[in-house]
């Protein structure tokens, strides 16, 4: 049965054809990053590889088979990210880490909500991994690195409109002002993450030609794009 998760589902279908006939960059060519990159890309690896097993029950029990399949590509190409981070790193001579305080606590957070106020906390994380992969796309002069970020950056862009449409649905009865009060709360969540970003990668953003302020203005364009496709 059509949802309106359909063409959703078929837009991810239709990007794991894409990237079978794309293929992986060339890592055999290497990269050379700076060591505060290799740090700040060590940390972004451990955010994007997860199960997601948790997710996807909260979403089996909410019932639409079509989102939950859409749900599924989706963190295959979250487990993707992770394996395309850490062949690059490997292509720098650096290995990836087991764990990092943040990404703990972005979990712990996750897992303790239901469907809705865990995507809430879920899409900070694209919103703000938007921004970077951006930042890095544009920054760095490493080719590998370049096409790496691009990639990424790709995909995050298509993932912040299905996880907005996906909430969109879920506050559809919620009143107006309660809507906007959890939107306002949600930015403000954008907020404190981007501030956590550049307190713990700040050096990274500045090899990239990144400023604090500038990034944290970008990262809360996005999150008021992503907003708006709420409300």
């Amino acid at each position: 049965m059509r949802t309106e998760f359909t063409g959703w589902l078929r837009g991810f279908e239709e990007e794991v054809r894409a990237r079978a006939v794309a293929g992986d960059p060339e890592w055999g060519r290497g990269a050379r990053l700076e060591p505060c990159v290799v740090r700040s890309l060590q940390r972004f690896q451990v955010g994007e590889d997860g199960d997601g097993a948790f997710l996807i029950g909260k979403a089996e029990r909410a019932g639409d088979a079509e989102y939950t399949a859409a749900l599924r590509l989706f963190i295959a190409e979250e487990q993707n990210h992770a394996r395309m981070l850490e062949r690059l790193l490997a292509a720098a001579g650096a290995g990836t880490i087991g764990t990092h305080w943040s990404d703990a606590i972005f979990v712990w957070a996750r897992r303790a909500m239901g469907l809705r106020l865990e995507l809430m906390v879920l899409m900070v994380a694209e919103v703000i991994a938007t921004g970077f992969y951006r930042a890095l796309h544009e920054g760095t002069r490493d080719p590998l690195t370049k096409e790496v970020a691009g990639r990424l950056l790709a995909d995050e862009r298509r993932h912040v409109p299905f996880h907005c449409r996906r909430m969109r649905q879920g506050l559809a009865g919620v009143p107006g002002p309660v809507r906007a009060g959890v939107l306002l709360a949600w930015r403000a969540a954008v907020a404190g993450g981007a501030l956590v970003i550049v307190a713990d990668h700040g050096r990274t953003l500045r090899r990239l030609g990144r400023g604090r302020v500038r990034f944290v203005r970008e990262v809360m364009a996005e999150a008021g794009t992503a907003a708006g496709m709420i409300q």
